[in-house]
């Protein structure tokens, strides 16, 4: 199994109490402490606000980092889980894409996905279409990033991207392009543009949900006449890791308290709990091994971890760096 990392950039109230000015040195040390171990990559989410509530903390915005991290970083790969396929024109993104490949020395993957923040598209002037018009320009979007990457140049005149003989050089480095992840689990559309154009999936990690998503992906690959196994699946998992339950229990408590001192509702607060406990990756290492080899067997084989106090305390990322990876690498 790989295992990816992903780097506070604050949309998740992971910044809280840090000055601004040390944001950026957090993100990055973090990132570089990656490099130098067992990760295999990096990641960021494409959000511009904190979620579950829209707030004054900072977010700071995820390609503008792909470009530092490209810059600061050697040997880990560098993604983001996952780009809104309506935040940048699809063509401005391959190019872009393509310069941070060059910068990282080819070390780039592509996340993309139809999008859902409600608040955040209606208040940066997006609009918020309905869902098949969202999956509709994702689709389209994939498409001319892919003849972007191939030829150096796109023409194409879809119903919400058009695009004529525009130019993409430098090409991206690696052969091919960036590699792509369609994330998103949606069964009858966003998985059948995954079995046509993925080389990465991203969906729901449980072991019930993950056997129902790949099914309805290995179908989708049949109908379009894609090799279901080319295709890598990942998840991605929110980690509360302690050596025996009281300390897990405290890694929540303290998770809690952040997210209450953020002025976040007590039932955002529970909310926010939720989707760590029960979780797969919320144990002792032993749990967790065995949970995660559980859904190995399954044909997940890329884990993206998030750890909520990572900005913090890097204590349950070195256990799990520890007692998690090694057993499961």
């Amino acid at each position: 199994m790989r295992f990816g990392l992903f780097i506070p950039q604050g949309w998740r109230f992971d910044l809280v109490g840090i000055d601004d000015s040390r944001q950026w040195p957090v993100m990055r040390d973090l990132a570089r402490r990656a490099d130098a171990g067992p990760w295999e990559s990096v990641w960021v989410y494409d959000h511009f606000h904190t979620t579950p509530v829209p707030s004054e903390e900072a977010t700071h915005e995820a390609w503008s980092l792909m470009a530092a991290l490209a810059a600061s970083t050697e040997r880990v790969r560098l993604g983001q889980m996952c780009t809104c396929v309506a935040y940048r024109p699809p063509m401005y993104l391959a190019k872009v894409a393509a310069t941070v490949d060059h910068v990282s020395g080819g070390r780039l993957e592509m996340g993309i996905g139809a999008g859902w923040y409600e608040h955040e598209w209606r208040a940066y002037g997006y609009g918020f279409p309905r869902a098949g018009e969202r999956l509709a320009m994702l689709d389209e979007a994939v498409q001319i990033m892919r003849q972007a990457w191939r030829e150096g140049r796109a023409t194409f005149a879809g119903t919400h991207f058009e695009v004529d003989d525009a130019i993409c050089r430098p090409l991206p480095l690696q052969d091919g392009g960036v590699p792509l992840w369609i994330a998103g689990g949606g069964e009858k559309v966003t998985l059948r543009i995954a079995a046509r154009h993925a080389d990465y999936t991203n969906f729901d990690g449980t072991p019930g949900g993950f056997a129902r998503k790949s099914a309805i992906l290995a179908e989708h690959c049949r109908e379009a006449g894609t090799d279901f196994d080319r295709i890598t699946r990942s998840a991605d998992y929110n980690v509360a890791i302690g050596r025996d339950e009281a300390e897990v229990s405290d890694r929540l408590d303290q998770l809690a308290d952040r997210l209450r001192t953020a002025g976040v509702s007590e039932d955002d607060v529970e909310g926010q709990l939720r989707s760590v406990r029960g979780t797969p990756t919320c144990g002792t290492p032993e749990q967790i091994v065995e949970n995660l080899s559980g859904l190995q067997k399954q044909g997940m084989s890329y884990a993206i971890c998030y750890f909520p106090e990572a900005a913090y305390d890097a204590s349950g990322m070195e256990l799990f760096e520890r007692e998690v990876v090694p057993a499961l690498q």
